[in-house]
């Protein structure tokens, strides 16, 4: 399966854009890495504490620190954020220092 364009038949050489778009997503991924902040279960914290963290550290709306939660919990664990790792550092610095067991994937 793939994506079908409508190509209107004066234009010749169609496959130029197509091409000229999967270089500039090339470019995108090496400039922003895509990294993960993972979020691991543990028997100590609470559901509320851990929703609370998600909220603060990572700016969760409730619903998805809610789902996160359950994921975690029954996953044992779940991605929180994406992103670079300038971006995700300081967040995995911030869940560790709540005693939250996270790492960057």
């Amino acid at each position: 399966m793939g994506l079908h364009y409508n190509i209107p038949a004066n234009i010749k050489d169609y496959e130029n854009p197509k091409r000229e778009y999967e270089e500039d997503v090339a470019v995108l991924e090496k400039e922003d890495e895509v990294y993960k902040l993972i979020l691991w279960n543990d028997e100590v914290n609470t559901f509320d504490y851990v929703i609370e963290a998600l909220i603060e550290i990572c700016g969760h709306t409730l619903e998805q620190a809610e789902q996160c939660t359950m994921l975690v919990h029954y996953k044992g664990k779940c991605t929180v954020k994406t992103g670079s790792l300038e971006k995700l550092k300081p967040m995995h610095e911030k869940l560790l220092s709540r005693s939250l067991t996270s790492e960057i994937v």
